[in-house]
């Protein structure tokens, strides 16, 4: 059956569907667009939040950047200081260099203040330029507790060994001389290394005296030999040698064993080196009584009364004092375990008296 006007119904429809298509594609495209759209917000949230990590991790290199410049300010500046110290150290040590230099002579022995006193001593030597320690440990061999303390000292050093035989005689002469061997050790030393060295001073330090430093400038000038007080010594609150008008020595000021030819201390005293290497033979001997290591000593170089030199302002003042340490008292068990040496003790301990 044909319905009249049949032809118009079919392109109404047509138009329809085409105008629903085209909705429905819009609408997807919309829905495709504000999908998009909250993607777009989240990334850009994302961003933003990524910008700004950046952002203060640039403010933060900045910092750093300024820091360093900074430091680099102050390494610059230290750098400079550090070569202004450094050519005044070297301008120094070219001055100490040109010195004569001083040999300060110490024997020592293992004891319970032998780590104090030398590190005492050594506080003392260390302000003084151009001086070589020579240190005699009276032992068969060196010990590590002193060659630490030398090493530390950042002295210029000589560390040597020579034990006092256990004999109380030697060829049926009786050992008196205390250090005696010890000093001799010594100045084999020296004219074996320093037998070029013809302007120095020699001087025989004990490790528990106490020095000023003013005596070390005074013994440079020392031609011959110099001589000087010393206090609390020989039973007397300062021993010495007496000084004329001239600045000449015409006699000394010593109570005990005042018929001596030099009746004073070891500390009293300072001789040029060329004399220890112009009298080869000179020594102390070990079989003098008492109180006559010096004398016997000076007489070995030849020297006389006339020959000896004034110091510390013509013998007015006193540089030197010949102080002793006090023995400490401790238990009978730790003694014993100090004599048996490290492995009886402690590691502190160890650090106390070795």
């Amino acid at each position: 059956m044909i319905f009249p006007g049949g032809g118009q119904v079919t392109k109404n429809n047509m138009l329809t569907k085409v105008l629903i298509a085209i909705s429905l594609f819009f609408c997807c495209q919309l829905i495709l667009f504000w999908s998009n759209l909250e993607d777009f917000d989240e990334k850009a949230a994302a961003l933003q939040v990524t910008v700004a990590r950046l952002e203060r991790r640039r403010d933060q290199l900045r910092t750093n950047i300024m820091d360093l410049e900074r430091e680099s300010y102050r390494m610059n500046n230290t750098v400079k200081k550090m070569e202004i110290l450094l050519k005044d150290r070297s301008t120094a040590y070219k001055r100490a260099s040109a010195l004569p230099p001083i040999f300060f002579v110490t024997p020592t022995y293992y004891r319970l203040t032998q780590k104090s006193d030398l590190t005492r001593l050594a506080q003392t030597l260390y302000a003084v330029p151009n001086l070589v320690w020579v240190v005699i440990e009276d032992a068969d061999e060196i010990s590590d507790g002193v060659s630490t303390i030398l090493i530390a000292s950042g002295l210029q050093y000589g560390h040597l060994h020579r034990a006092t035989p256990k004999e109380k005689t030697i060829n049926g002469s009786k050992i008196i001389g205390r250090g005696a061997f010890q000093r001799n050790q010594a100045l084999a030393w020296m004219r074996t290394n320093f037998a070029g060295v013809r302007k120095g001073v020699v001087y025989f330090g004990d490790d528990d005296n106490t020095y000023d430093w003013r005596l070390f400038e005074e013994m440079r000038t020392i031609v011959n030999a110099g001589v000087w007080p010393v206090g609390t010594v020989g039973g007397q609150l300062v021993e010495g040698p007496v000084v004329n008008e001239n600045g000449s020595v015409v006699g000394f000021n010593a109570h005990w064993k005042p018929n001596r030819p030099f009746p004073i201390d070891m500390a009293a005293f300072a001789v040029n080196i060329s004399l220890i290497h112009a009298n080869p033979k000179a020594s102390f001997p070990y079989t003098r009584p008492i109180g006559y290591l010096e004398s016997d000593f000076l007489t070995a170089l030849n020297l006389t009364s006339d020959d000896l030199e004034p110091k510390a302002k013509m013998c007015t003042e006193v540089y030197v004092w010949h102080t002793k340490t006090v023995n400490p008292k401790i238990s009978a068990l730790d003694k014993l375990r100090f004599q048996k040496g490290r492995k009886s003790m402690t590691d502190l301990e160890i650090a106390a008296v070795l």
